[in-house]
């Protein structure tokens, strides 16, 4: 029985012609062996990853049962992140919107301008967290401050580079309309920018505080205050049940954050 592509005198429909096979099975074939070098030159001790999983056994038996005989410190502590990550976000959301609008290629003022504004969110969002507060803590000394400036320069980079797109991306046609009556330039931003990128702030600083949130659980370990110091301390002193405690303390505060991100999203936006 001859079939429908014999019968009517067609080839049969391929998604790809041959040559673009063999160019994939190349592709693909050049990515393991790049994958096989790099596991062969990052010389990963086996018979520590085969026994990971003994050992990790292990450390749960030690942390269990969890012990709350600390909890009121915390608890203490734990309230400080929470105040590292909301100061930090307040703080930059505040200095992002001048970046943001130097950033935006139909707002800044000049080429300077812009290229200055585009430096500070590269540099902002090159650095890692916990490199800026290795930074500041040699600067300001061990404890909230440096946490907070930390984490500020951190958000800088990632608001201002968001609204930036946000702001080239609005209806051009409000801004020439308001240009057309001579209004100035600060009722511009006011009547024409703003509304429009609006939605776009109040999603952003809610999304960036809900990471750093998360991100200021660990500036403790680095001497930036927040519940990492008390978790780096029950570590060094093998107090695992401590260790277990301080673990489902942040478990719990993240989760609450996710809540209240998303409870602020629904009444917000």
């Amino acid at each position: 029985m001859t079939s429908l592509s014999e019968q009517f005198g067609r080839d049969e429909w391929a998604r790809f012609t041959a040559k673009q096979r063999m160019q994939r099975y190349a592709i693909l074939l050049g990515c393991g062996i790049v994958i096989a070098w790099a596991l062969t030159s990052i010389e990963v001790i086996w018979p520590w990853v085969w026994g990971a999983p003994e050992q990790i056994g292990d450390l749960f038996g030690r942390m269990y049962p969890p012990d709350p005989s600390n909890l009121g410190s915390i608890l203490s502590v734990l309230w400080d992140t929470v105040n590292i990550a909301t100061f930090a976000t307040a703080f930059a959301v505040l200095l992002s919107l001048p970046v943001a609008y130097i950033s935006a290629q139909n707002t800044t003022p000049n080429r300077a301008t812009l290229w200055l504004g585009r430096l500070i969110l590269v540099t902002s969002r090159s650095v890692n967290t916990i490199i800026w507060a290795l930074l500041f803590v040699a600067i300001f000394g061990p404890g909230v401050v440096a946490g907070i400036i930390a984490i500020m320069f951190r958000s800088i980079g990632f608001i201002g580079k968001l609204l930036g797109e946000a702001i080239e991306e609005i209806d051009k046609r409000p801004v020439e309309a308001l240009e057309a009556t001579g209004a100035s330039r600060f009722k511009v931003i006011i009547y024409a920018i703003v509304p429009q990128v609006m939605p776009t702030f109040w999603a952003v600083a809610i999304l960036r505080w809900d990471i750093n949130l998360r991100e200021s659980t660990v500036l403790g370990l680095v001497g930036a205050g927040g519940i990492g110091i008390v978790l780096q301390g029950a570590i060094d002193t093998f107090n695992w049940p401590e260790v277990a405690t301080i673990l489902l303390a942040i478990i719990v505060l993240v989760i609450i954050g996710e809540v209240v991100s998303a409870f602020l999203r629904r009444r917000i936006l």
